[in-house]
């Protein structure tokens, strides 16, 4: 494994011990302020492998932390979080009507019935500048029609990632290269440690019900809907759904351990995903753009989310995720 910093190549930090080195064959960056580390894997889809502070006790993880096999299978969808573009999500039966024709993306994954987050994360990243704190990685999508499902858009993607006041922050931004208007929608898709204990927190004023699918069917009132505003257990629901019109904020506490991590988002990330699945380890909570296929949706655009962007059009906001212990 390298682990790519302001000098070349430099050995694996000791509190970095969790991964097994002899497992990776990947490039690592890692960034550091004071003692807050964040540690990439631009050729895992972009993705952040960890996001941990270092203690006298051992790296405290404030997200779920990458595990070898993530590495070993390229699977960003075992690291730490990953970027979505140009969709959050699923779309149905993988295709949508657009600008008069048929958008069809189906036969890109045989994984899944339904497009699922886009195609940045399936690729790797390039890494461009980068400080000891902050580094930015882009990925320029060019359509290929030889490839099944392949997304028929030209458009560049990018992520600023930086560890800043105390907080980690990633600014995701894209860039429409097409000739031709393009649907778009963006996201990340964080994993956060789950325990018994684990609460989360959010103001929320309705979700989206799904079908077996996991595609929305209506939008209405739900008893997770309170749930979060007063602190809800990941255990209280089998969640994978979004809700509309939060504040664009959100925590997530682990009372006994008597910390913190809360995470705010730029417009317009007004979408936000819960993925608890019950009698599971997993917990996401994402923020989003758009909905679940929100292509494919009929609705006011706010409760759907997404956009156009129009040949040229360039879109950037961002997220923030602030640890507080005590």
């Amino acid at each position: 494994m390298r682990d790519v910093s302001l000098n070349p190549i430099r050995p694996l930090a000791p509190e970095l011990a969790w991964l097994d080195d002899a497992a990776l064959a990947t490039t690592l960056v890692t960034l550091t302020a004071g003692s807050l580390r964040a540690v990439l894997a631009p050729e895992v889809g972009g993705a952040l492998a960890a996001f941990y502070e270092v203690t006298p006790d051992g790296p405290l993880h404030w997200l779920r932390p990458a595990v070898p096999a993530a590495f070993e299978q390229r699977d960003p969808l075992r690291m730490a979080s990953f970027p979505l573009f140009p969709y959050c999500n699923r779309i149905r039966d993988a295709r949508f009507e657009f600008d008069g024709g048929t958008v069809d993306l189906s036969g890109n994954d045989a994984r899944f019935a339904h497009a699922l987050h886009g195609n940045a994360w399936r690729h790797p990243w390039q890494v461009g500048a980068r400080t000891a704190s902050s580094v930015e990685l882009h990925f320029d999508h060019e359509p290929d029609a030889r490839v099944p499902g392949d997304w028929p858009f030209r458009y560049r993607a990018q992520q600023r990632i930086e560890l800043r006041d105390g907080a980690l922050r990633i600014t995701l931004s894209a860039q429409n290269l097409a000739g031709r208007p393009m649907p778009f929608g963006m996201g990340h898709h964080p994993y956060y440690p789950r325990t018994a204990e684990t609460r989360v927190y959010a103001d929320v004023q309705a979700m989206w019900h799904a079908d077996a699918d996991v595609l929305p069917t209506h939008l209405g009132p739900h008893p997770a809907v309170d749930a979060l505003r007063e602190g809800m257990s990941p255990d209280a629901f089998d969640l994978d759904n979004n809700f509309a019109n939060w504040t664009r904020e959100a925590t997530i506490a682990w009372p006994d351990e008597n910390r913190r991590l809360t995470m705010t988002a730029d417009a317009p990330f007004d979408h936000m995903v819960v993925f608890a699945p019950a009698n599971d380890a997993q917990l996401c909570v994402e923020p989003v753009t758009n909905t679940t296929d929100c292509f494919n949706a009929v609705g006011m655009q706010e409760l759907v989310g997404g956009c156009v962007l129009q040949p040229g059009e360039e879109i950037a906001a961002t997220l923030k995720w602030t640890p507080q212990r005590g």
